[in-house]
């Protein structure tokens, strides 16, 4: 049906003001849904584009991978992060990005990338994987102080149950060894056996709480 001319308003008397609000309300609605789907599209093209580069950060990730593939990967990342940089996935990418400048060796980068994941509102495992790879960027400077601080903000996010618990306590038993907290790692290294009874780290964790234990170590 076709929407009534601005001549047929003019003549419409008293309800031509209801009749021009109906139009320009039909207009709006019209806008709003071409922008709706203009977004829509967007995000859609954004999400393909950006789970593609991460399924190619992975692959540069593979033991096998050459240098090469990893840098034309960190390039392809950080190409998409600039053209969709509010796509729901791009805190995903910014952290596949993070974890290839740090195989790179480029702890800097790496740490930048995932503090800038944590910056685009990653949440849940994301956010926690991010903060614990800014604490191998630290440790892997030689930074222990910092590295034990963000061992530590990881744990706040993680619970018992979650994958990543252990891998947390065993970052933080680790940075208190390295800067001279001995009392505190065996806390923590006792704390993960009791909590943890049946981790597959267990013999190690032994093997640390003894040497830590032993005399020559006080």
């Amino acid at each position: 049906m076709a929407l009534p001319g601005w001549v047929a308003l003019r003549e419409a008397g008293p309800w031509r003001w209801v009749l021009a609000a109906g139009v320009g309300l039909l207009v709006l609605l019209a806008l709003g849904f071409g922008g709706w789907g203009w977004h829509s599209a967007v995000q859609s093209r954004g999400v393909e584009a950006l789970a593609g580069a991460s399924t190619r950060a992975q692959e540069a990730l593979a033991p096998q991978a050459t240098a090469t593939e990893r840098e034309a990967a960190i390039r392809a990342l950080e190409e998409v992060i600039a053209r969709y940089p509010s796509n729901r996935l791009v805190g995903q990418a910014v952290y596949h990005l993070g974890n290839l400048r740090y195989q790179a060796g480029s702890y800097e980068a790496a740490r930048n990338a995932y503090t800038l994941a944590l910056a685009k509102e990653a949440k849940g495992s994301l956010a926690s994987l991010c903060r614990v790879g800014v604490g191998y960027t630290w440790e892997a400077q030689g930074k222990y102080a910092e590295a034990l601080a963000a061992y530590q903000e990881a744990l706040v996010s993680v619970r018992a149950t979650d994958f990543l618990y252990e891998e947390v306590l065993m970052s933080i038993a680790r940075a208190q060894e390295l800067t001279g907290k001995r009392d505190h790692a065996l806390d923590t290294y006792r704390r993960i056996l009791r909590e943890l009874p049946q981790s597959r780290r267990a013999d190690d964790i032994r093997a640390r709480l003894a040497s830590l234990e032993s005399p020559s170590s006080r």
